[in-house]
């Protein structure tokens, strides 16, 4: 069987995924399966046992997503998402030989560099056979950039949930339901982590800690852990329900409560959960330069507590996440979540379960498509996944799993209205083999049969710690690089164990660190100056009337620069502050520049002027789009809001392209049809005259031969009748010819409009390719007489100094 063409599967928003297969004839069809990815919005569950090809299967979807620049997040128990990093366009030996296994090797009575060979030789092999170039799969790595975190551990990129639990954004606290779930989720995941199983409803530890985030969240007060443990001895609140506070839980029980957390944080082999960088969904889905990411969150190495804990406070952040998006059809971004099982089970309620249903029933507004894979449908919540759109079903195990997965079904068709024949899909379930899965697709007519297309990435099956350790080796090499050129060489700098003396009236602050010191360096605070101010930018024509909040600093370590505000940074809008420093820090000196509270005054014009100088808003507005992006876009934010509008009136204008050919098409099919119909016929007279006219002719040349005179002048005509036969069969034979030729360029007539369809809709794709755009900027300056600021503040930065006197930042 041919491999298919690039140009055949390589459609706008359509994933290739496979080929149709014939279930009773056991047969690869010529027909791909493509996928739209706008069904994707109504979510997608994967079904299949051990062998069934389900890991190739989720693996391809998120490769084509990929190539469509359609970012994921994707949560890895196991281990075997990390493949993804395997794609080898060269496809070379020595590309596979790390990733196998040497036991493989003896096993097979071959070397290891043998194995490789013929690994590399099979996946090329594999590749062509269904179309997919080594150029495909250099494509493939360079449209996204792929990242694997290990939350609470340094085996890949760190990743820290608990720095500070923080106050949900404005769309979050205005709606009750939202608010109620943020709230209890993150009581319930916390709880979770500390052993605690909590009822939100009957639990006084949980009822007590949501009541503190509910309270500090609608004053807009973002919760470190630290401020919690405080939180919880002295809450902010004197009464719960009808009781006060000492009546609900008295002070020796919050006292235990928080020295339980405390404990938790102050182990040792926890520190690994407060480094790294701290989770936020928009960084998990682009880079900084506005780039695609598929983030793979490995949580393989966690205990059970511990990955319950960590899925609960995503899943949290990614309904918060989705909340502050525009609705959307087209699909916007992933999130897939392999081995589900025991996250959204049938009767118990973890608090993963609130969460993940909340993102089934509303996750479609908002173009975030949801995907779970799973092994034992029969641990699922099948109510709940009533609300998927598409089932992807690979070999089952048991008949339990069967009967669950064909109650999902059922389930979804009821949703959309479709109908549903359980015997025929029981039939159907029961006939699939390796790599052939049915998919239940409610926007299509009905069920489809495929085997999966070959996975761009090597399936070296889960990859080990040291492994993923690897994989990331150079990516945090290149992190530690940026942290260290930061640092500068703070020989012949002082650090003094007491704190220097502030101006009068000038307030200070401590800021938190978010990285672990080394054992064998000095920890010291050095200064930096802080100011806020806020913005005012009106311009009716854009539609803008917006205030924009900026936190500047300017960092004093090795002195005042003279050019003070425009030596600024933007201060992280993650900072972590303290009122009171850490007792084992040491203080660098305060520059004689900061120690007048004159000069303090001075900073605070400069930086009313510096603002109104250098912070004027740019808006920038799509070609195509017409519309402005929202005001405090940057250029990358921008095109990521377009990329996203774009993508809408792409598949708008797609299907409206798709219906103009599906009426040519069609009229081009009935006219197959019926040249066919006429080439059967034709064929069939012509066969039977053909036929007629051999045995007549036959017949009177043999009669002739043998007969008597009178037998012979009337076989004479007998011949000459037969002759006139056999003219008619050639004259049928024409028609034949010209049915066929008829059947023939009408063949060629549907093969031109395909050709014809697929240039019109790469000339689509590229007229909507965002990043080619070239876009209209208006820049408008602050209204000078609404600046707002506030008085310029010193920020004690932690530091650590090694034995060669040189400082990096702890932050």
């Amino acid at each position: 069987m041919a491999a298919p063409s690039p140009e055949v599967f390589e459609k706008l928003a359509s994933f290739y995924l496979g080929k149709h297969y014939d279930l009773s004839g056991g047969k690869l069809q010529d027909d791909l399966l493509m996928y739209d990815a706008k069904d994707l919005c109504t979510h997608a569950m994967c079904v299949g046992m051990t062998g069934s090809g389900k890991t190739g299967l989720c693996l391809s979807l998120l490769e084509e997503a990929a190539l469509d620049g359609i970012p994921a997040i994707c949560v890895d128990p196991k281990g075997d998402l990390a493949n993804l990093l395997l794609a080898f366009p060269e496809m070379r030996p020595e590309d596979f030989r790390p990733w196998l296994e040497p036991s493989d090797a003896v096993r097979k009575g071959k070397t290891l560099d043998e194995l490789a060979t013929d690994t590399a030789a099979m996946w090329k092999k594999g590749l062509a056979a269904w179309g997919q170039t080594p150029e495909r799969v250099q494509r493939f790595k360079d449209s996204v950039d792929i990242a694997v975190y290990t939350p609470g551990s340094n085996t890949g990129l760190p990743l820290t949930v608990l720095k500070s639990f923080d106050a949900p954004p404005k769309e979050v606290l205005g709606d009750s339901d939202a608010m109620r779930e943020r709230v209890t989720g993150a009581a319930s995941g916390l709880l979770t982590l500390l052993g605690i199983e909590a009822d939100p409803l009957l639990s006084r530890e949980h009822i007590l800690i949501s009541s503190i985030f509910d309270h500090c969240w609608r004053e807009g007060r973002d919760v470190s852990i630290g401020d919690l443990i405080g939180l919880i001895q002295s809450p902010p609140i004197t009464r719960v329900g009808v009781l006060d506070l000492d009546s609900f839980m008295s002070s020796t029980d919050r006292s235990k409560l928080a020295m339980t957390l405390n404990n938790l944080l102050a182990s040792p082999a926890f520190s690994t959960w407060l480094e790294g960088e701290r989770l936020s969904i928009q960084r998990l889905l682009y880079t900084a330069e506005g780039k695609p990411r598929l983030s793979i969150l490995s949580i393989a190495h966690l205990s059970d507590t511990e990955r319950m804990f960590f899925v609960t406070i995503l899943l949290n952040e990614l309904l918060a996440w989705m909340r502050t998006q525009s609705g959307t059809s087209s699909l916007r971004a992933m999130f897939y979540m392999d081995e589900v099982a025991g996250y959204f089970p049938p009767v118990k309620n973890p608090p993963t379960k609130p969460p993940m249903l909340t993102l089934l029933k509303q996750a479609r507004a908002f173009g975030l498509g949801i995907t779970l894979a799973t092994q034992n449908p029969v641990d699922l919540d099948y109510k709940g996944l009533s609300n998927i759109g598409t089932w992807f079903l690979g070999r089952l195990q048991t008949e339990r799993d069967k009967a669950r997965v064909l109650e999902g079904l059922e389930g979804a068709s009821v949703q959309s209205g479709q109908p549903f024949d359980r015997n025929k899909m029981e039939q159907m379930l029961a006939s699939l083999g390796n790599r052939v899965f049915l998919m239940n697709n409610v926007h299509d007519d009905g069920p489809s049969v495929f085997q999966t297309r070959w996975a761009m990435s090597f399936l070296a099956g889960p990859l080990a710690r040291d492994q993923i350790s690897r994989l990331m080796a150079d990516r945090k090499a290149t992190m530690a690089a940026a942290k260290t050129s930061s640092g500068e060489s703070v020989a012949g700098q002082a650090a003094k164990p007491t704190r220097p003396v502030a101006p009068q009236g000038v307030s200070e602050q401590f800021l938190n660190p978010n990285m672990v010191s080394a054992s064998d360096s000095v920890i010291v605070y050095r200064p930096a100056v802080v100011a806020e101010g806020s913005l005012h930018f009106v311009r009716s024509s854009a539609d803008v009337d917006t205030w924009i909040d900026e936190k500047r600093m300017v960092s004093c370590a090795a002195g005042v620069p003279d050019d003070f505000w425009e030596a600024s940074k933007p201060l992280p809008a993650d900072a972590d502050f303290a009122d009171e420093p850490e007792s084992d820090y040491k203080f660098s000196d305060l520059p004689t520049e900061l120690l007048s509270a004159s000069n303090f005054k001075s900073l605070e014009k400069q930086f009313k002027d510096y603002l109104y100088r250098h912070h004027t808003m740019t808006l920038y507005k799509g070609p195509l789009i017409k519309e402005y992006a929202p005001a405090g876009s940057n250029e990358v934010e921008a095109r990521n809001h377009f990329k996203q509008a774009a993508r809408e009136a792409l598949d708008l204008a797609t299907e409206k392209l798709r219906d103009k050919y599906a009426a040519k098409m069609k009229s081009i099919d009935t006219k197959i049809q019926s040249a066919q119909e006429r080439v059967d016929r034709e064929s069939e007279q012509y066969n039977q005259a053909k036929m007629s006219s051999i045995i007549s002719v036959g017949a009177s040349i043999l009669g002739a031969f043998l007969g008597n005179k009178v037998a012979s002048r009337t076989n004479v005509s007998k011949v000459s009748t037969a002759a006139r036969g056999a003219s008619r069969a050639a004259q049928q034979r024409s028609d034949v010819v010209r049915a066929e030729e008829t059947l023939k360029q009408l063949a060629m007539d549907m093969h031109d409009l395909d050709a014809e369809l697929n240039e019109e809709l790469e000339a689509l794709g590229k007229q909507y390719r965002v990043e080619d755009w070239e876009l209209e900027t208006l820049v408008i300056p602050p209204r000078k007489s609404d600046l707002k600021i506030t008085d310029p503040w010193i920020l004690w930065t932690p530091w650590q100094v090694d034995s060669n006197g040189i400082a990096t930042p702890l932050f």
